[in-house]
């Protein structure tokens, strides 16, 4: 149980230091298409990447 509670207490201040990042005005928190210079993209929606990528002939729509 110590265990525990010692993760939760850590995950918590570790959110809590991403939030005050974002108030704070730094980037915020997102995800990405894929990766960086990948063009294999899992999102359900098409992203601008997965487009451009496409556009370009990189990959079958």
């Amino acid at each position: 149980m110590m265990y525990f509670l010692i993760t939760f207490v850590f995950m918590l201040v570790v959110i809590a230091l991403m939030a005050v990042g974002v108030m704070f005005g730094r980037r915020a928190i997102k995800g990405s298409c894929g990766g960086v210079n990948s063009a294999a993209c899992v999102c359900l929606k098409k992203c601008a990447a997965r487009k451009k990528v496409e556009a370009e002939g990189q990959i079958e729509a």
